[in-house]
């Protein structure tokens, strides 16, 4: 556990990204926002971490009666080392699915056929190969709303581009490594971009304003061009 800046501290929960480290860093999101301790802003799970956001002053307010810390830092490091203490790790017997329609290829996706090749396959194979999976939300983070996946299949696996795109589409699915997500707005990026869904992932008038959350399961669903335009009007 470590400060970051003033009002932040940062809580290493492993070294290696897997789903016990997530499952952990879910149990201690809910706990503190279920249980906030005095001047609590938020929490946000990473891969392998928690960091909270809190007020200094309102902890310090909370301290006026005590000599026993030195700093609000000290003080919220203790409540928060006191609800992992207190924590109890039970994992959900039915994760949230979250359901992602994908129009693959063409302008859709147009390295759909890049990522084929690099993997000795057809475009239909990588399609039903990326359909077939069901990913893990292990963070959301880059961009308001965009899901780091896991449990992607090693037969698809493809480097980032040599040169990364200026703008990409909103919704655009795209691989990276062992790694595939979802591109919620229109932004810089070097993935490979097998596709693009209809869904808006990040829906700013909305609570939460983000379809998915650390911790949900995303499985993909190949849409026709015809579908996807439908679907699109629907969300507009």
């Amino acid at each position: 556990m470590a400060p970051l800046g003033d009002s932040a501290v940062i809580i290493q929960l492993g070294t290696d990204i897997n789903e016990q480290t997530q499952l952990l860093a879910s149990a201690l999101t809910k706990q503190l926002e279920n249980d906030p301790f005095p001047g609590f802003i938020e929490c946000v799970p990473a891969f392998t971490s928690v960091t909270v956001f809190y007020h200094p002053f309102e902890v310090y307010q909370q301290m006026k009666n005590s000599t026993s810390f030195d700093s609000p830092y000290e003080k919220v490091k203790t409540l928060i080392k006191k609800s992992i203490q207190e924590l109890t790790i039970e994992e959900e017997a039915e994760k949230r699915t979250v359901e992602i329609p994908v129009c693959y290829g063409g302008r859709f996706g147009p390295d759909l056929e890049e990522v084929a090749r690099i993997n000795g396959l057809t475009p239909k194979e990588v399609i039903d190969i990326h359909t077939a999976g069901e990913y893990l939300v292990y963070m959301i983070g880059f961009a308001p709303g965009f899901p780091y996946l896991g449990g992607m299949s090693e037969k698809i696996a493809a480097p980032r581009r040599s040169s990364p795109r200026t703008s990409i589409p909103a919704g655009s699915v795209g691989i990276a490594g062992m790694q595939t997500g979802v591109y919620p707005l229109s932004t810089p990026g070097g993935w490979q971009l097998i596709g693009n869904t209809p869904l808006d992932l990040f829906r700013p008038h909305e609570q939460p304003p983000s379809l998915l959350k650390a911790g949900d399961m995303v499985k993909f669903v190949s849409v026709t061009e015809e579908e996807y335009e439908r679907l699109k009007e629907g969300e507009s």
